[in-house]
């Protein structure tokens, strides 16, 4: 398995029922710096008329993932079905990972002096059998979409198939499994993204997630 998450931003209205869902799934600790998911704001203007876009975010469960990279402990790590998690019990919260991480990913849990951070709901649903995540759930307007990478008929491979889409920051080479759907409104998509991002579709980057898994020793 190699669970990942697409997410069709333009559906996005800031809502926040994903955060809500996920701290009241997950035991998240209050306050809105302590966040495994949130919603990123971008303004412009357009002829004068202002534009918002909405960019739901969290962790992106990267295949090379620098968090994992610089942890001294091992309290970050892979696990079998593709996600980066957080040992608490082995995290000293020398920060390093949060440091690395170019998505701010990662915050500082008070009530266990470690470092959290989002698990794609790994122990209190994907574990037990459920197959979605609690922010999917609860999205009103069907943002998300969570799946195993590993499974071509699964509906997140089948829709990435299908639509072209990005992933924030490729330059940092993180190989990140959050995907961001190119919308089919060309002009909200020319106003949504930055001119230097790239659009991929399955089989151009495909062969990148290839290349880091092998690097990582799971092909």
């Amino acid at each position: 398995m190699n669970y990942a998450m697409a997410l069709e931003y333009q559906n996005c209205i800031n809502c926040k029922a994903c955060e809500v869902g996920c701290k009241q799934e997950n035991g998240v600790q209050l306050g809105a710096d302590k966040q495994r998911i949130w919603i990123g704001q971008n303004e412009s203007f357009i002829f004068e008329n202002p534009n918002i876009n909405f960019y739901p975010s969290q962790c992106n469960h990267c295949i090379d993932a620098p968090c994992v990279n610089v942890c001294p402990t091992n309290a970050s790590y892979f696990t079998d079905e593709g996600l980066v998690l957080t040992d608490k019990q082995k995290c000293i919260l020398c920060k390093g990972c949060m440091e690395a991480c170019p998505y701010d990913a990662r915050f500082v849990d008070d009530k266990y002096v470690a470092v959290d951070k989002c698990t794609f709901c790994f122990d209190t649903r994907i574990s037990k059998g459920k197959t979605t995540t609690a922010c999917e759930v609860t999205c009103p307007t069907k943002v998300r979409l969570f799946g195993d990478l590993d499974d071509e008929n699964s509906e997140l491979v089948q829709l990435l198939k299908k639509k072209k889409f990005f992933v924030l920051k490729q330059t940092e080479k993180t190989v990140p499994k959050l995907f961001y759907i190119f919308p089919d409104d060309e002009q909200f998509a020319i106003n949504s993204i930055g001119k230097d991002t790239t659009i991929h579709t399955w089989d151009s980057f495909k062969p990148i997630m290839d290349k880091a898994m092998k690097k990582r020793g799971k092909l």
